[in-house]
């Protein structure tokens, strides 16, 4: 009996499955012409339709053979032709313009980059790029070389000029740093890991930057001013190497970057070339630079010292903290701040007319515009009240006697402050 039973599921699966798709096929004609009515629809019109997904007339075409699927792909895409955008068309024609005056500078020791400032065979780059002595090659981009002297090197801007004996060169124009604006477009050239010639781009990323001068010869109590600083990409070897605007003209030395893996993290400096201008002016002339001096240690006035010092906390200015003995500031009578805290004394908020905010203010103008022995106009707050001193500016020392206060590092100031003397 089981065995007629299970007979029975075998072969009558198709009957019973024949039996049950019969009477709904049934049920649902017989709804049909009511829900045809329904819709508004002519009874001959609602006709039951098969579930099929494939419709048993189609014709099924056979599948790609492995031979029609490659035939179907071209072996090679062709190249699409577009037209060259006009920023890129810029950067090759400045590229070809400017490359014949950059060289790498090359020494036993090592190397990096510079450029020719003047068309008689003088070249710029930095001091640290020579300052292991030895003989001096500088490599054009046509492949000729020359012998170099060093005509002279400052440590405090860490710059150097060379002189080849050539003449009749392509010589790069010096421009205006300070008319610079963040986010305006600028080019590096030089020789990063030794491969000369290099071109990258980028922005301005920061103005008014401070690098310290050489630790080596003057401790980090000097700065150099108005650093620039962009994310072009820069390199060991592309120190020396020539900061360029679109127009063509040199803004900056690439001379150092901030990275914790010695190579491009976006942030590099270059020395402005408003101080290019005044220290190779003055190489060309002795050999050597001289410096006018203040004589103070001070910083930028922030809100919160402004406001601890009783003052509006929007003013702004350089906060005196030090005053160096036999200094020109003291003989003129400026007064520093407390021995502990460096608050509490004069604030500059203007020299020989200019508006005084940021400490790179004050160092900037003494540096490009003025000079030794001559006599400025500073205007002052002290103890909330303006005044008017009158300063002689002196010849900053190559090394002077640090008070405490600085040799600290002026510990318990707030972060950032004070920033080194000028």
């Amino acid at each position: 009996m089981m065995v007629a039973l299970v007979a029975l599921l075998l072969t009558g699966c198709s009957t019973i499955t024949e039996t049950v798709g019969q009477a709904v096929s049934d049920q649902v004609a017989s709804v049909l012409p009511t829900l045809a009515a329904s819709a508004s629809l002519p009874t001959s019109d609602a006709v039951l339709q098969p579930a099929s997904q494939v419709d048993p007339t189609a014709t099924v075409e056979a599948p790609f053979t492995e031979a029609e699927d490659a035939a179907a792909e071209p072996a090679v895409i062709d190249p699409v032709p577009v037209q060259q955008m006009a920023q890129e068309r810029v950067f090759i024609d400045l590229y070809q313009r400017v490359n014949p005056a950059v060289v790498s500078v090359n020494l036993t020791s090592g190397g990096g980059s510079g450029f020719v400032v003047d068309p008689d065979g003088y070249i710029v780059t930095n001091n640290h790029v020579i300052a292991e002595g030895g003989p001096i090659v500088v490599g054009f981009a046509d492949g000729s070389a020359y012998d170099a002297e060093l005509i002279g090197a400052d440590s405090q801007a860490d710059l150097a000029l060379l002189k080849i004996d050539a003449t009749g060169l392509t010589a790069l124009p010096l421009g205006d740093s300070e008319a610079l604006e963040v986010g305006q477009l600028v080019v590096a050239i030089g020789s990063p890991f030794g491969l000369d010639n290099t071109m990258t781009t980028g922005i301005v990323s920061g103005l008014s930057r401070s690098l310290p001068a050489d630790s080596t010869t003057l401790g980090s109590f000097y700065t150099i001013p108005s650093v620039i600083q962009t994310d072009a990409a820069i390199n060991p070897g592309n120190s020396g190497g020539p900061l360029i605007t679109l127009t063509g003209e040199v803004v900056g030395i690439n001379t150092a970057i901030e990275s914790p893996v010695r190579a491009n993290s976006g942030v590099g400096f270059a020395v402005p070339s408003n101080v290019v201008k005044t220290v190779i002016t003055q190489l060309r002339e002795g050999g050597e630079v001289t410096y006018p001096w203040l004589g103070i240690a001070g910083g930028t006035l922030t809100s919160a010292m402004a406001e601890e010092m009783g003052l509006n906390s929007a003013t702004r200015g350089v906060l005196v903290s030090d005053v160096t003995a036999g200094g020109p500031a003291e003989a003129a009578g400026l007064q520093g701040g407390d021995a502990q805290t460096g608050l509490g004394g004069d604030v500059i908020t203007a020299i020989d007319g200019q508006t005084v905010t940021l400490f790179d203010d004050l160092l900037s103008y003494i540096v490009v515009n003025a000079t030794v022995g001559q006599t400025v106009t500073l205007n002052i707050l002290r103890d909330g009240q303006p005044q008017t001193l009158t300063v002689t500016l002196g010849e900053r020392p190559a090394t002077i006697e640090q008070p405490q206060l600085q040799q600290d590092g002026f510990e318990g100031l707030p972060e950032g402050f004070p920033t080194p003397s000028p």
